[in-house]
């Protein structure tokens, strides 16, 4: 089911407010998933309460996922890299129609660099490459703005690690192509041999597959409520759109398409149309 989104001059309106409990890291051998980060680029647990219904979360226009019960409800935000250290906040609106806030403090993060030679028509795109580029750019924007109804009701969203492999480059890396700076990376990468099976981390419904620039062979994943996950550089595709996949279920192999230095597999996990580090959602 996709949700339709108030205005945001509709959701300002009479709002009351509520403070989140102060963050904590989750501890070692929390059976929390995902863990809390409130930093850019992590994940910030927000409690919203008791309700008979479900509420619904918004962060500006964009939805929230929520998760729990009757009992307590729980707002998970994904936390951009972009985003200053400071304050934030949603605003959640109750089954009964009111409205309040519930903020939260983004703590600083410094992210270490990664310097990478590739191909020079990879960074100086031509006038072609720039154009496709371009076009699927906003095809990535429509698949992120999905929002549907969880396939079921776990409130546990521990993912399984893809693949099997070295971890070859983490989170939030500054990276430089070619000597010239570019956006933060966005995933993991996980080193393993071309054609290693590459497994669903989650339940969850296949919403693309397709041959992007820079991300090569990739398969977007629906795991529910603005939580999707993404697998690229793919040698093999073993899926198709509609796909209902289970956790652990092989959907494809790894490769070298797209802008790669070698074989291995981008892993990114989105929330609330935000990339965020897929190490949170991981038991170890």
């Amino acid at each position: 089911m996709t949700f339709l989104i108030p205005r945001r001059s509709a959701l300002l309106a009479g709002l009351s407010t509520l403070v989140a409990a102060p963050w904590r890291p989750a501890q070692a051998g929390s059976d929390v998933w995902p863990q809390a980060l409130a930093v850019p680029g992590g994940v910030v647990r927000l409690p919203l309460g008791p309700s008979a219904e479900r509420p619904q979360a918004f962060s500006g226009d964009i939805p929230v996922k929520v998760i729990g019960d009757p009992i307590a409800w729980t707002a998970l935000l994904g936390i951009a890299l972009s985003k200053e250290p400071g304050e934030g906040q949603i605003t959640v609106r109750m089954p009964d129609g009111s409205l309040r806030t519930v903020s939260y403090t983004i703590a600083p993060k410094r992210y270490e660099e990664q310097r990478l030679k590739v191909a020079p028509g990879h960074v100086d795109l031509s006038p072609e490459d720039l154009a496709r580029y371009e076009r699927e750019r906003q095809r990535a924007q429509e698949i992120a703005a999905t929002f549907s109804e969880p396939l079921s009701d776990t409130f546990d969203l521990r993912m399984q690690v893809p693949v099997d492999g070295r971890r070859s480059s983490s989170f939030g890396l500054r990276r430089v192509f070619n000597g010239q700076s570019r956006n933060p990376h966005s995933g993991m990468d996980i080193a393993a041999p071309r054609g290693t099976p590459v497994r669903a981390p989650m339940t969850a419904r296949v919403i693309d597959t397709g041959d992007y620039f820079f991300n090569g062979n990739t398969i977007w994943l629906d795991h529910g409520g603005g939580l999707l996950s993404m697998v690229c550089h793919l040698s093999a595709i073993h899926v198709r759109e509609g796909d209902v996949v289970q956790a652990g279920e092989i959907i494809g192999k790894v490769g070298a398409t797209g802008r790669v230095t070698g074989p291995h597999l981008h892993w990114g996990v989105m929330l609330n149309r935000t990339m965020v580090d897929p190490a949170l959602f991981l038991a170890t």
